[in-house]
């Protein structure tokens, strides 16, 4: 098992855009093979920080979820959103 965390700073005041574009993210998700849970933090000293935790059953299954197009299109679309740093993508095991 792998647990991801992704972190990323919003841009201004998009939190509905994003709150909307995460949902339609965690959705897709939830029907890859591999998924096992998720959830999405955002920080309370400041609230255009946000922290997704996922965890899958193997790598295999988050690179395949990675170079899913539909999750790519919504990752540019979060991109968009984003201040001069990426997001951040950190992959754990036990």
């Amino acid at each position: 098992m792998v647990k991801v965390l992704l972190e990323r700073t919003i841009k201004g005041k998009h939190v509905q855009e994003i709150t909307r574009l995460l949902r339609r993210m965690r959705i897709l998700a939830t029907q890859q093979p591999g998924y096992i849970s998720g959830e999405t933090l955002h920080a309370v000293d400041d609230p255009n920080h946000y922290l997704v935790i996922s965890a899958w059953d193997s790598l295999g299954h988050w690179q395949a979820w990675v170079g899913n197009a539909e999750r790519q299109k919504i990752q540019s679309e979060i991109d968009s959103y984003m201040g001069e740093s990426p997001t951040q993508i950190r992959v754990y095991t036990y």
